[in-house]
């Protein structure tokens, strides 16, 4: 479910009917456009690369320094059951932190595409919401990736009546790059 843009929001924008595109289709590249820009942006997140648990206690592995400390809920995303929950941290080092999950012992595993830890809460999607210069970059986002899909060939008419089939490259976030520059997240963009 979209949470910085609604189908609304970007239907007046493309100027189509719900006949033509019902929500659940602008949904979806209202999400594809989220999944692009959210995570470019500073938020209390980081990227889960490993796991394991022994004697009750979990042990998440992060990408980099995660800020997190102990009695802080965090929500653990896109790992296997039972580590994606919302946990309590106990302990956390620089690089990794631990939390209670009653289960078997599992040996530490590198996880490919790696899992997220989030602070309960503060998500860039909770966080930027209302943030006019976030909402401008997913609805810009989101008229290329709805144009890429109906356009015939997927071959995109600019309004230079240049035919521009690669707009859905590395360009896209180019183009928006000035709207997100006070909130990118510059630890991300060195990984």
């Amino acid at each position: 479910m979209p949470v910085i843009v609604t189908a609304s929001q970007l239907r007046t924008v493309l100027g189509v009917s719900v006949s033509l595109y019902p929500d659940a289709y602008l949904d979806e590249i209202i999400n594809t456009s989220e999944a692009v820009i959210l995570p470019m942006l500073v938020a209390n997140t980081s990227a889960v690369n490993a796991y394991e648990l022994s004697d009750n206690v979990a042990t998440y592995y992060t990408q980099r320094a995660h800020y997190f400390v102990p009695g802080q809920s965090i929500i653990v995303t896109g790992l296997p059951a039972p580590f994606t929950a919302t946990v309590v941290v106990v302990t956390s080092g620089l690089y990794y932190f631990t939390a209670a999950i009653t289960s078997t012992d599992v040996t530490e595993r590198a996880i490919i595409p790696e899992g997220v830890a989030t602070l309960s809460g503060y998500s860039a999607a909770a966080i930027y919401a209302n943030t006019p210069a976030i909402e401008s970059a997913i609805l810009a986002v989101s008229v290329e990736v709805f144009q890429s899909r109906v356009a015939a060939g997927g071959e995109i008419q600019g309004v230079d009546f240049a035919s521009t089939p690669y707009r859905m490259g590395r360009s896209l976030t180019n183009r928006v790059s000035t709207l997100l520059m006070p909130y990118l997240d510059v630890e991300t963009v060195v990984q």
